[in-house]
């Protein structure tokens, strides 16, 4: 069970650290176009999908997985998105390992 982000213990600094060089997980950095990251920048999944339509759920499923990976809270915009992908990504499977 997920507790609201409201009763969460604060992030100490080495899971901090663990988080941002998180390099064992092959979906952690993606490499993509310098035009493409510029285009993200930090928009989550309800602000910014890829361009190519064919990898949306490719990209749902490894956000989700990064999501549950690291505990992460999804806010409602973000549910939103994603319940709508699941209409069209009903053949996708999300695959993650917690972090360590």
């Amino acid at each position: 069970m997920t507790l609201p982000a409201s009763e969460r213990t604060p992030w100490s600094a080495a899971r901090r650290e663990a988080y941002a060089n998180d390099q064992a997980y092959p979906d952690t950095l993606i490499a993509v176009s310098a035009a493409s990251n510029r285009s993200k920048a930090d928009k989550d999944l309800a602000e910014w999908l890829p361009s190519d339509g064919s990898y949306h759920c490719t990209y749902a499923a490894t956000w989700v997985g990064t999501k549950l990976r690291w505990d992460l809270v999804v806010d409602d915009a973000e549910r939103q998105a994603l319940l709508g992908l699941a209409e069209d990504c009903s053949t996708t499977t999300v695959v993650y390992e917690p972090a360590p």
